[in-house]
């Protein structure tokens, strides 16, 4: 059962046991009455005379009333209560209580009200007969009196007493039976009925006055009484009328509103009240939608199939326009019967023509609301995929670019696909659409939320990487999106293989958004020049920087007056702070720039035809350092970052044992340093260069591992000993779970292929012991030390930490309280520096 039907049983529980209340006082009123007036009957004329005028003023006195409607009960103020009040004054009470109940009787009898509304008006009205007279017994009243003045105040007592009482009784009942709250029925209109209190009390003076002065002039009292009733009348319906229209202009006020849903609600709501019913229903044909409801909720909201639990009164009127097209129906439901006055049918139908206007009004809207919609989403969204096209892109990129600082690092991957011309040309440009909306939900499937996917035209796509807690994590996450445009597509029952290359940028200082989307598109184009799936920008690929051309110019005198040096960056145990080996670093000391760092003259060098006396200089300089401390006690190995192009020339094996044996060192104490994204080694000489190094004892490292595109890939073609992890990782390993996840995957790789992992980066020691718990064994960063002069490297050596030499760190633990379980050494976060590139 519902919350509603809970409260109408009890509502219909309360109102019988009230009127029921009501009966028992009036019965035990007439039994007393009848008991008195059988031991004292009228026996004379005069007094039966009195009696039957009594009944008829009784009887007469009832149906002229003024009605106010609540809902589908009517509070009546009638004029019966007068006459009762003249009778107990003039007549004993018993016999007022006996007249007045049978009066009513006949007189409910006449107009056919209910037998609920017959048994309540009978009884109410014996009571205030029974209170009435009471009121005068204790105040001693014996009529005719002595004097004219000593009629008033023991009337006023008594009529006072019939009022209250009547308000008491009647004003609960109306309010149960309209369902509305008893404090709401005292407040309405309350100054109307203490006024008409007044004017009854006056005519009932004036009657007792006339009577005691002059009986014959009491012809004067109904033409007196019907007066004051019809102006009492007209004041009662004027106010209910102005209150009425006021209402009226408010509830079309509220109507106008452009929400549909909001104009339904209020429509409910308003009528409700401005017709005082007990639910309103509002049914839109159209929408198939019904709206149920009171002035105080909405109660149902829904297709018109659920029908009404309110059985009773139903006044429907047709919702239409100026236009005269219905576009649904209206509906008053009243629990009991209710017949609208001419006023509020010409209201009802006021209001259905502002209802159905407000509808319209808001229908309109809402398409017109839809339509911009859609042409907003279709200004910010490509039509084909449903991706965001360029200029979402750039709005997005611009909001984030001013938010960075806060929210961590932006990246955008710009992907394009290879060989997309060959399906438009061999299947058709619509199996080409098909394909481009697979790419676009497969992008979509595989971004996370922050993240924006976005088709800038043809089959060129966009991600912007939002918050990322380093550079280095573009990178992989961008090989995770192109890993998903790996799996062919079926179309029409054939398979097609999805190919496609991606430049990665990080948001730059300066420059925005157009900035960044030039440099992703700068490494997108390396990338397919390089046959790689994916580049990362770098400036010393960037041919548009002509302050890095200027530097071409310079570059013979630079390497004839060895302007080029060489700084080293130890690598140290992470357990036990013993350095283990030294990455070298190339710098150019150039007499007007200053020092130069490598990442903004290598490709230069690499295009000038200079890479061979440049990478010989460097490596001699790494090896002449090795020679050095080796000599001091001190048998460190050398990391030397070697030149992708350098690996094309057969020769170059050769090259670096020549330079081994100038300086009279083992092989095993030189490690080139390879990029990941090295994907040269594709090619057959590439293979063969790389083998004859490992073969020959030089040791083989990979370097920023983790960033590539094709990490397995390369370790199953490059026999390298060591895993390099990218600084980028270990720095956001702190608070991302996934760079964390890319180190923890690293070193188990690099244990199970019993690989040395060092990681790069390395600047705290709350990163120092994570690294260590992790598994991985060797690090380098600015925690041990920064890039230095091979002597002052030496120096370090010899001076040690805490007294030991060879250790630039304290030890994470006792001695041989540790048990390694790979014998290869590990590496973390950011460098500072790239290690320069050795040639051929």
């Amino acid at each position: 059962m519902s919350q509603r039907q809970h409260r109408d049983n009890g509502t219909d529980q309360r109102l019988p046991l009230l009127i029921g209340l009501v009966a028992v006082f009036a019965g035990c009123a007439a039994v007393l009455s009848l008991f008195h007036t059988v031991s004292a009957p009228p026996d004379t004329g005069r007094e039966l005379l009195v009696l039957a005028t009594l009944l008829a003023t009784v009887t007469i006195s009832l149906p002229v009333k003024v009605p106010i409607r609540t809902r589908s009960a009517t509070h009546a103020t009638a004029w019966v209560e007068t006459a009762i009040v003249i009778g107990v004054a003039v007549a004993p009470t018993a016999w007022v209580v006996l007249c007045t109940g049978l009066g009513v009787a006949i007189a409910t009898r006449i107009m056919r009200l209910s037998l609920i509304k017959t048994i309540f008006t009978v009884s109410k009205n014996m009571l205030l007969a029974a209170a009435a007279g009471l009121a005068l017994a204790l105040l001693d009243w014996d009529w005719p009196p002595d004097r004219l003045g000593h009629i008033v105040a023991p009337l006023a007592v008594a009529y006072l007493v019939a009022a209250l009482l009547d308000e008491a009784l009647a004003i609960p009942v109306v309010a149960i039976a309209s369902r509305t709250p008893i404090r709401h029925q005292f407040k309405t209109n309350w100054d109307l009925r203490i006024i008409g209190f007044a004017v009854r009390f006056v005519v009932a003076l004036v009657t007792l006055v006339l009577l005691k002065v002059e009986p014959w002039l009491l012809v004067a009292v109904p033409p007196l009484a019907l007066s004051l009733h019809l102006a009492y009348s007209t004041r009662v319906r004027a106010r209910a009328e102005r209150q009425a229209w006021q209402r009226l202009a408010h509830t079309t006020d509220a109507l106008n509103v452009v929400d549909l849903d909001a104009v339904l609600h209020t429509a409910v709501a308003q009528a409700a009240n401005l017709f005082s019913a007990d639910e309103v229903e509002v049914e839109l044909e159209e929408a198939g939608r019904t709206v149920r409801g009171n002035s105080e909720t909405i109660t149902y909201d829904g297709s018109p199939d659920q029908p009404s639990a309110i059985n009773g009164t139903v006044i429907p009127i047709e919702l239409k326009g100026y236009d005269d097209t219905a576009i649904g129906m209206l509906r008053l439901r009243f629990h009991g019967p209710v017949k609208l006055s001419e006023r509020e049918r010409y209201t009802l139908r006021t209001f259905g023509s502002a209802l159905c206007t407000a509808v319209r009004n808001a229908t309109a809207y809402a398409e017109l609301n839809r339509v911009a919609e859609e042409h907003a989403h279709a200004a910010r969204h490509d039509a084909l995929t449903g991706l965001a096209n360029r200029r979402q892109l750039l709005d997005r990129g611009a909001e984030q670019l001013g938010r960075r600082r806060t929210e961590g690092v932006m990246a955008l991957l710009l992907i394009d696909l290879n060989h997309f011309k060959e399906v438009n040309d061999t299947l058709g440009h619509a199996a080409g659409d098909r394909v481009l909306t697979r790419v676009a939900e497969r992008l979509r499937a595989a971004v996370h939320a922050d993240d924006l996917v976005a088709r800038l035209g043809g089959d060129e796509f966009a991600v912007l990487f939002h918050a990322l807690p380093a550079p280095a994590v573009a990178a992989h996450r961008a090989e995770t999106l192109l890993s998903a445009l790996h799996e062919p597509i079926d179309l029409d029952g054939m398979r097609i293989s999805v190919e496609a290359s991606g430049g990665i940028a990080v948001a730059p200082s300066s420059g925005g958004m157009t900035e960044l989307l030039r440099r992703a598109d700068v490494a997108m184009y390396q990338a397919k020049r390089a046959g790689r799936r994916i580049a990362t920008y770098a400036p010393t690929r960037d041919t548009a920087d002509l302050g890095r051309l200027a530097l071409g110019g310079d570059l013979p005198r630079a390497v004839a007056e060895q302007e080029f040096t060489v700084n080293f960056q130890p690598i140290v145990d992470l357990g036990s702070g013993e350095v283990v080996s030294a990455e070298a670093l190339a710098r150019w000391r150039h007499p007007a720039r200053g020092t130069i760092d490598p990442l903004r003259f290598l490709e230069t060098v690499e295009r000038s035809g200079l890479l061979p006396a440049f990478a010989e200089a460097v490596l001699d300089q790494s090896l002449l350092a090795v020679r050095t401390w080796r000599e001091a006690g001190f048998d460190l190995p050398v990391a030397v970052n070697v030149s992708p192009r350098s690996l094309l020339d057969a020769r170059f094996p050769g090259a670096v044992l020549a330079r081994l044996r100038a300086h009279d060192l083992p092989p095993d104490r030189l490690v080139l340093e390879l990029t990941e994204t090295l994907t040269l080694s594709q090619l057959e000489v590439v293979d063969q260069v790389l083998g004859q190094l490992r073969d020959a004892g030089i040791r083989l490292a990979l370097d920023d591992f983790g960033t590539g595109y094709s990490s397995l890939s390369v370790l199953s073609r490059i026999p390298v000993h060591e895993l390099k992890i990218d600084r980028g990782f270990v720095t956001a390993m702190e608070t991302s779970a996934e760079a964390t996840a890319v180190i923890r995957s690293t070193v188990d790789l690099g244990r199970s292929l019993d690989l040395a992992v060092v990681a790069e980066g390395v600047e705290s020691e709350p990163q120092r012991r994570t690294l260590w718990e992790l598994g991985c064994t060797a690090g380098q960063g600015h925690l041990f030390a920064r890039p230095m002069t091979a002597a002052r490297l030496l120096s370090a050596l010899q001076q040690g930490a805490e007294g030991r030499p060879g250790t630039l760190a304290p030890a994470l633990h006792d001695s041989g309280a540790v048990v390694r379980l790979s014998p290869g050494r590990r590496s973390g976060p950011r460098r500072p520096e790239r290690l320069p590139h050795l040639p051929a």
